[in-house]
């Protein structure tokens, strides 16, 4: 038995949501659905035109991996994450945050000057995110960053595939990719978000290597990283970079592939208000469910239950009650 259930590796961002219209985004230059990395200049423009919209839900620590393992534990399982904040307001709320969420991580008392990250998620009425980041001192996660003891220590390490936007951030993926191997402990990585795949795939390939264990990714991230307009023929071709994976369709459910059979978990009916956080929430549901025993498809359905849950609300997380509510069958 391992001390962790899984370690994970992602860039540290304090989240403020916000709803906007498509109005809004167009007339700020926004693209609409995307992650888009922005600098702390352009983001404080952002914030300052956006200032009279309604806030959506309470500040939080957030950063994709984080919502992952984040989830991961407050259904009983135990987390580890590796981050960087800096030595500000932020930095001390965001390390709170994850040992108030029950998380380990790799934050010291000796932090560096700087700025912790930030995220600005824009919400439109038709559910879907919008994220424009500065990624501050998470820029500069390192592999020195990386605790290999912890990751020996683990079932799994999970890696953002955000992180793939830094040079260092890149070659800390690779490393914990490399360590998590030489330990046996198994990979999982998000493909993140489709500009990620389209803009970055060079660098996604290199932290994959030779292949990894399993792969979180939603269709149109599929069709990209595959360079196809067929799922049947995304699916194929997933099975050479991934032993496992799993395909998120929104309403349509999931597919997920156990190294053998396809599986389709059905979606779980909710009318949606905002998207933001769902895909973290699969992730983090189903590494769960394979974590306690279960098997892929039992783990699909049971993240397809919690990321409707979290689509039904504003914000990426649930409140500690609702996740008892959701307790794997």
């Amino acid at each position: 038995m391992k001390k962790y259930h899984v370690f994970g590796l992602g860039n540290a961002l304090v989240d403020t949501e916000i709803q906007v219209s498509d109005q809004d985004l167009a007339h700020l230059g926004i693209e609409k659905g995307v992650m888009t990395l922005v600098d702390e200049d352009r983001q404080q423009f952002l914030i300052e035109n956006l200032q009279d919209h309604l806030t959506l839900s309470n500040r939080a620590c957030g950063g994709s991996g984080a919502n992952t393992v984040i989830s991961l534990t407050q259904f009983g399982g135990k987390g580890y994450m590796a981050c960087k904040v800096a030595d500000d307001e932020n930095g001390q709320f965001y390390l709170q945050d994850l040992i108030d969420n029950g998380v380990d991580h790799s934050g010291n008392d000796q932090l560096n000057a700087g700025i912790t990250g930030k995220c600005l998620v824009m919400v439109t009425p038709d559910a879907e995110r919008t994220m424009n980041s500065f990624l501050g001192i998470g820029e500069t996660l390192a592999p020195e960053d990386i605790d290999s003891r912890a990751i020996a220590e683990s079932e799994y390490v999970y890696i953002e595939g955000y992180l793939v936007t830094s040079d260092t951030g890149r070659a800390a993926a690779i490393k914990a990719r490399k360590t998590a191997q030489a330990a046996g402990t198994k990979v999982a990585m998000s493909l993140s978000d489709p500009g990620i795949v389209e803009y970055f795939k060079a660098g996604l390939e290199e932290i994959i290597g030779d292949g990894i264990d399993l792969l979180f990714c939603n269709k149109q991230e599929a069709l990209s990283w595959c360079g196809t307009n067929s799922l049947d023929k995304a699916i194929e071709q997933l099975q050479k970079t991934a032993a496992q994976f799993a395909i998120t369709l929104g309403s349509e459910g999931a597919i997920v592939f156990d190294g053998f059979s396809l599986h389709r978990a059905a979606a779980q009916p909710i009318t949606a208000v905002d998207t933001n956080g769902a895909g973290d929430m699969f992730a983090g549901a189903y590494l769960y469910g394979i974590t306690h025993g279960k098997s892929c498809m039992e783990a699909a359905t049971f993240a397809n239950r919690a990321a409707s849950a979290v689509v039904g609300k504003y914000g990426p997380r649930l409140h500690s009650a609702e996740y008892n509510g959701l307790k794997l069958l």
